[in-house]
């Protein structure tokens, strides 16, 4: 029942119709190491920081029971950071400032404790760094997961495909499907990603849920109906770290379970935007994590004779 995550760790800068922020706790593996560890996996985190991130933050993320074996200080270095500014419907943004710093020369090192890993989560970076992980695991993971974006697809085709081949499960959202596919039907569009390597697809649309593909079975989960939303930040890699969690905490990886993997990924990720960066997942609690859930059963579920 162990995780390993390699991704971002990171300072962003946001600002959303509801406020702004300074730089405060960003980056797709903190996300991603929160949400798993809310469900009692062991997680472990690979990315890279300067010496520049604070203490407190550190403190925060070993308070969560996530080790940072992996998380390299680079002392006379800058931490990676994003500022973004999300327009009023906050489903599209404008990147004011990407600042790559440490995570340029990143090279990522495995921890031996974490080379029997259970379930691997490659979060989105580029692609030789997350086959590099792959390469120093001694024993391959029981499941493998691999977020991506439009960037590495326009700059690094054929390394993401190589990397692909190796993978179980691809998370991305519509956009990215259809143009890793160049199909517009998003069922057409997983069935070709399939031939690529992994066997089972998700396809993000944001508000309006997430799509699980795998041979001929569909599944659909709706996004929680919110009456505020407040940064939308993270939420993809909050549902990442939710979904390879749960099915990291249950050791089930059949197709009925990502199920209910796909609905734990989309309860974590609808706290999340509830505030500004990790603030949510920070406070969250197992009995608000429970009521959560229970709305999506309300949600979802209906009786119906046929």
């Amino acid at each position: 029942m162990s995780l390993l995550t390699v991704g971002t760790v990171a300072f962003d800068k946001l600002e959303t119709p509801f406020g702004k922020t300074d730089k405060i706790l960003g980056g797709a593996a903190t996300f991603i190491s929160m949400a798993s560890s809310l469900l009692g996996v062991k997680t472990g985190i690979v990315s890279v920081v300067g010496g520049d991130f604070p203490e407190e933050y550190i403190d925060l993320l070993k308070s969560k029971n996530i080790d940072l074996s992996g998380l390299e200080i680079i002392p006379n270095g800058k931490t990676f950071f994003w500022e973004g500014k999300y327009h009023n419907d906050l489903n599209s943004r404008d990147t004011l400032a990407t600042e790559l710093n440490v995570l340029e020369n990143f090279e990522p090192k495995v921890p031996e404790q974490w080379k029997d890993c259970k379930v691997l989560m490659l979060g989105n970076l580029h692609p030789l760094v997350q086959k590099s992980v792959l390469e120093q695991i001694d024993i391959r993971p029981e499941l493998v997961v691999l977020d991506t974006m439009n960037f590495w697809m326009d700059h690094t085709w054929d390394e993401l495909m190589t990397v692909i081949k190796e993978v179980d499960v691809l998370s991305i959202n519509d956009e990215e499907a259809r143009q890793m596919s160049g199909e517009y039907s998003l069922q057409k569009a997983a069935k070709k990603i399939m031939t690529m390597g992994p066997k089972t697809v998700i396809i993000k649309k944001g508000e309006h849920g997430a799509l699980l593909f795998q041979d001929e079975r569909v599944f659909f989960a709706p996004a929680l109906p919110l009456e505020d939303v407040f940064d939308p930040t993270g939420a993809g890699d909050t549902f990442a770290g939710g979904f390879s969690g749960y099915l990291a905490s249950t050791e089930d990886y059949s197709f009925e379970n990502m199920k209910r993997a796909i609905i734990y990924g989309s309860a974590l990720a609808s706290v999340t935007v509830e505030k500004f960066g990790t603030d949510s997942l920070n406070e969250l609690t197992k009995e608000r994590l429970d009521e959560r859930l229970k709305r999506f059963q309300d949600l979802i579920s209906f009786e119906m004779k046929l």
